[in-house]
């Protein structure tokens, strides 16, 4: 799939940077092959700019702040959070052409991320329960740029099978290579899914799990939210919840930024931070990894190009039917090499 290439993406919400990436100056960013600037008002509310000055198109990620406005490096022409220019030093005395803009878009601050849709979007932001609910903490894990499609991320992420081969050295059982099974509940806009995986314990994971056995279950309670942001919800039998919040977001056809959040029902007492980013990062270097050495485009149309799929393959392919349903409601097909 080729996201670059399906205009009704463009009317999701994606994870961008981190609002703390944004204090001390503006920040390139691309989206959906949309060079962009992200920066951040006199009110820290985050804003997203097309990244070109309308004067001499110098990019405004090269620029600084001033006075809770975005200015120019080149000739400090200055602009509102609505892309207005609304200051030019070279001529202060005269009017400001009413066409001096830039194009502005949505963009709200949500989880610590400003998160950007460029046309109006058709669903809000992804509700992570556990964000606001009492007895959670929130961990920041990682933003990064992966070499690899949204459309595969999001597979791999509901995908019991590679389990045994992508992480066995980390708590996939090699030995038992047989997903465990989906149940899945579509919705209008994605899925929720639930499975119980057996997953190896090694000593170094008992904080992590809070059970002492060698071998504990994950008890799955997944959700996709159209296009590509999903959360999964892991219970250990201790009573330990795991949530991780992931959004895929896609920088162009080839290449995603990678947020992931985690979520957890204990204390730093019982399992510091650090020790849990050091688990999970593991983990996430054995996904990178093998997803980088995939063909980024995941094809929706199977009329288009056939790839062989397994029983366990359920959750990716109602994944990629509802997006194929999402594209022909709005007049597109999908567009390939």
């Amino acid at each position: 799939m080729l996201v670059t290439r399906q205009k009704v993406l463009r009317r999701f919400w994606y994870a961008t940077l981190p609002l703390s990436a944004l204090a001390d100056g503006p920040r390139a960013f691309t989206l959906l092959g949309e060079p962009l600037v992200l920066w951040q008002d006199g009110d820290g509310r985050p804003v997203a700019m097309r990244d070109r000055c309308c004067h001499r198109t110098a990019q405004l990620s090269r620029g600084f702040y001033n006075d809770g406005r975005l200015a120019c490096g080149y000739h400090g022409w200055a602009y509102d959070r609505t892309g207005r220019c609304v200051s030019i030093p070279q001529q202060p005395d005269s009017a400001i052409p009413s066409g001096a803009r830039v194009a502005s878009y949505a963009c709200e601050a949500r989880y610590g991320y400003a998160w950007v849709a460029l046309e109006d979007p058709l669903q809000p932001i992804p509700d992570v329960p556990e964000a606001a609910m009492p007895g959670f903490r929130r961990i920041e894990q990682f933003d990064e740029r992966w070499d690899c499609g949204a459309l595969r991320m999001m597979e791999n992420s509901f995908d019991n099978a590679h389990f045994s081969y992508v992480h066995r050295n980390t708590f996939g059982q090699y030995d038992q290579p047989k997903p465990s099974k989906y149940e899945l509940w579509p919705t209008d806009w994605g899925f929720e899914s639930e499975s119980i995986v057996p997953i190896n314990n090694p000593p170094h994971a008992l904080r992590i799990t809070g059970d002492p056995n060698p071998v504990t279950t994950r008890h799955l309670r997944n959700r996709w939210f159209m296009p590509f942001s999903r959360t999964f919800h892991a219970t250990y039998p201790s009573g330990i919840q795991h949530v991780i919040f992931n959004c895929a977001t896609p920088i162009d056809d080839g290449s995603i930024q990678l947020v992931q959040l985690l979520f957890r029902n204990d204390t730093e007492a019982d399992c510091p931070a650090q020790a849990l980013i050091d688990w999970d990062r593991a983990i996430v270097d054995e996904d990178r990894a093998i997803l980088e050495a995939t063909d980024p485009d995941a094809a929706v149309d199977t009329r288009r190009r056939v790839e062989f799929h397994m029983d366990s393959d359920r959750p990716g392919l109602l994944m990629r039917r509802k997006l194929m349903e999402l594209l022909e409601q709005h007049g597109e097909t999908e567009a390939h090499r």
